[in-house]
């Protein structure tokens, strides 16, 4: 019983730090990608930095995708291991009263922001990786602005940006504090932690979703 439970919190803190480091993540990608919406040329010059630098393209971007395979893969885990533990979802169903929506589903907003990720992965970086590895064709500063805005110029793409962004917020709502409580964080602090929270989870997915329609809107 006692090594269960040690296994269930080490796995709680794994999924909480990966859920944090991917966190870090999405802001970053923000921060570069909303440029594009000011000025093509400060875009061109982070999106050339980024993709040319070896520590970024050799050992981040590994880590990246290794940090999104096992948050995903541990949240079924602790999905799985959870209902065991409960052995029904609630003895007495009562909506919200027992959890949230957004806590109950987070298996279904997971799996739709990893679709987004399949589709982003496809978008973006599957050209990547042709244009420089496969192809090799000779390295261009200035061309990142224009692949990236003629992947928003489908207004389907969009719409499903637009959808994922919105399942990525409802992710994030739980998912930040959720995080945080798992390593333990309770202290004077809290209360701030959670507003910045919400703004966070709230903030980031509308601000990607900006992005799409403004280069929508604006090809």
């Amino acid at each position: 019983m006692g090594i269960t439970l040690s296994s269930t919190i080490l796995r709680k803190v794994a999924m909480a730090l990966s859920g944090i480091f991917l966190m870090i993540f999405l802001a970053q990608h923000f921060v570069i990608n909303i440029t594009s919406v000011f000025s093509a040329d400060i875009f061109n010059q982070f999106s050339h930095f980024m993709g040319s630098n070896p520590v970024v393209q050799f050992l981040l971007q590994p880590i990246l995708i290794l940090g999104v395979i096992f948050h995903f893969v541990m949240g079924f885990v602790l999905d799985i291991q959870n209902k065991r533990a409960r052995g029904t979802r609630y003895a007495v169903y009562k909506g919200s009263a027992n959890a949230s929506w957004v806590s109950r589903n987070m298996l279904v907003s997971g799996a739709t922001v990893l679709a987004f990720l399949a589709l982003h992965f496809y978008d973006f970086w599957v050209p990547e990786m042709n244009y420089k590895y496969v192809e090799a064709l000779p390295e261009n500063p200035t061309r990142y602005y224009e692949e990236l805005v003629h992947k928003f110029e489908d207004m389907t793409r969009v719409i499903l940006y637009v959808i994922s962004f919105f399942f990525l917020s409802l992710h994030l709502l739980h998912g930040f504090a959720s995080a945080f409580q798992s390593m333990g964080f309770n202290n004077k602090y809290t209360p701030a932690l959670k507003s910045f929270g919400k703004l966070y989870a709230i903030g980031i997915p509308v601000g990607y979703a900006f992005i799409a329609l403004f280069h929508f809107l604006n090809h």
